[in-house]
């Protein structure tokens, strides 16, 4: 089936002829801390479809923002992971990220919630507290680690080998820091003091 394109001669038309099409960018975000199987994706992508999820990933991989690979023993679990070009979209995940904190609201009585969907936005707090090194970040079961560098940040699931510094919150603490009701130091507990200081 030929994609659909918007047919402007313009670089914002032709990355939305790529990931503009509803679901496209919240797979990406999925992907963007580290490969998934389709049964991780389909869990944490409430409200999708099976069809639906499936067309992304292949147009996706058709389109080089994501590559699959075999895993596991005798080569019997999929796993699909950004490409070089699908990283180019975290930057892109993180601005959205930040230009939509302010529209969070509320909580929904019938909205979906993972905790690693406050990676992104968190990821801009965590930069403010350290400038540069690994921090682990706890939320409730889930866990993940930034990288924080001075060229950029970027998060990968499961805790790092070694942290300059760890951190724990809860679903509540980690909803106001991103809304900016609450400082990160304010609503996490410390671990580990940074070995800068």
């Amino acid at each position: 089936m030929p994609r659909r394109s918007y047919d402007h001669f313009c670089t914002v038309s032709r990355a939305l002829d790529v990931v503009g099409d509803r679901w496209t960018l919240l797979v990406v975000r999925e992907l963007s801390s580290g490969p998934r199987r389709y049964s991780d994706l389909f869990a944490d992508l409430p409200g999708i479809s099976t069809d639906v999820l499936a067309a992304r990933l292949k147009d996706l991989e058709r389109d080089g923002i994501l590559t699959r690979r075999r895993v596991g023993p005798r080569a019997a679990t999929a796993v699909y992971e950004l490409t070089e070009a699908g990283l180019g979209l975290r930057p892109v995940l993180a601005a959205l990220s930040a230009w939509g904190a302010p529209l969070l609201g509320e909580r929904g009585a019938t909205d979906a919630v993972r905790a690693h969907w406050f990676a992104l936005p968190l990821g801009h707090a965590v930069a403010e507290l350290i400038p540069e090194g690994v921090v682990t970040v706890h939320i409730g079961e889930t866990t993940f680690h930034y990288l924080v560098t001075a060229t950029g940040i970027s998060h990968h699931d499961g805790p790092a080998e070694a942290s300059d510094l760890e951190l724990h919150l809860d679903l509540a603490g980690a909803t106001e820091v991103v809304m900016g009701t609450r400082s990160l130091t304010e609503a996490a507990t410390r671990q580990l003091a940074s070995r800068t200081e």
